[in-house]
């Protein structure tokens, strides 16, 4: 699929796009006549995915999901900060209204914005947000120092971005404040192969705050307004 992409990439115009939007209706059409019906009656998907802008990592074709499947964001190098207030608007949409059931983080392997964030030349404003990876790699450095491999250094900070990115999403009110209620909510940490078209668990998955420090920890209001009426 990217070889293909890469080959036809000089061929697409813009009137190539709208030609190819009546294609695929006509094509989709002839296959399901009630298709758009169902689609266009609402959404209810059951996962969140965060994973980055590169062209190369579409989730609904990477994971053969349709239309309507997976509520997307993404950003570069699927970083997850507590100051995006983008991602935690989608965050919080996504777990109380849609009620989606997992939320996937999903890197890849060979990716631009992790490989920038390794050196020290300067994009542009860019640099800003990749700092938020350079901070990855603090955390991790005694780990990342030992790899002398430079493919294999920016493969385990890949890895390592997206389980940071599981773990901030932990620790969010939003997520904490879906478990407290009782109600199941998967975080999960992927990371995908543009060589092979394969998905890897990194197998981080959350379903609790049980695991993380209590520093993290949001108590429960319904909790505290208890704990202080009784005073």
């Amino acid at each position: 699929m990217c070889a293909k992409s890469e080959q036809h990439s000089h061929e697409i115009t813009y009137e190539g796009l709208l030609q190819g939007n009546k294609d695929w209706v006509a094509t989709t059409l002839a296959e399901d006549p009630t298709f758009f019906d169902r689609l266009s009656a609402g959404q209810k998907p059951p996962i969140l995915w965060i994973g980055c802008s590169d062209s190369r990592v579409p989730a609904n074709q990477i994971t053969n999901t349709n239309p309507g499947d997976i509520f997307v964001h993404r950003n570069i190098a699927n970083v997850v900060v507590h100051t995006d207030m983008n991602m935690l608007s989608v965050l919080d949409y996504a777990v109380n209204v849609l009620e989606v059931e997992h939320v996937i983080v999903c890197g890849h392997y060979g990716c631009g914005g992790v490989e920038a964030a390794l050196g020290n030349k300067q994009y542009g404003i860019i640099d800003n947000w990749l700092r938020n990876i350079k901070d990855t790699y603090r955390l991790h450095y005694h780990e990342l120092d030992r790899i002398t491999d430079d493919k294999k250094r920016a493969a385990r900070l890949v890895e390592l971005n997206v389980i940071e990115g599981v773990f901030n999403l932990t620790k969010t009110s939003i997520v904490q404040n879906r478990w407290q209620n009782g109600k199941k909510l998967g975080i999960h940490g992927w990371v995908y192969s543009l060589e092979t078209g394969l998905i890897k668990d990194l197998g981080v998955t959350t379903e609790s705050n049980d695991h993380i420090s209590s520093v993290f920890k949001i108590a429960d209001p319904s909790k505290v307004i208890a704990s202080e009426s009784k005073k």
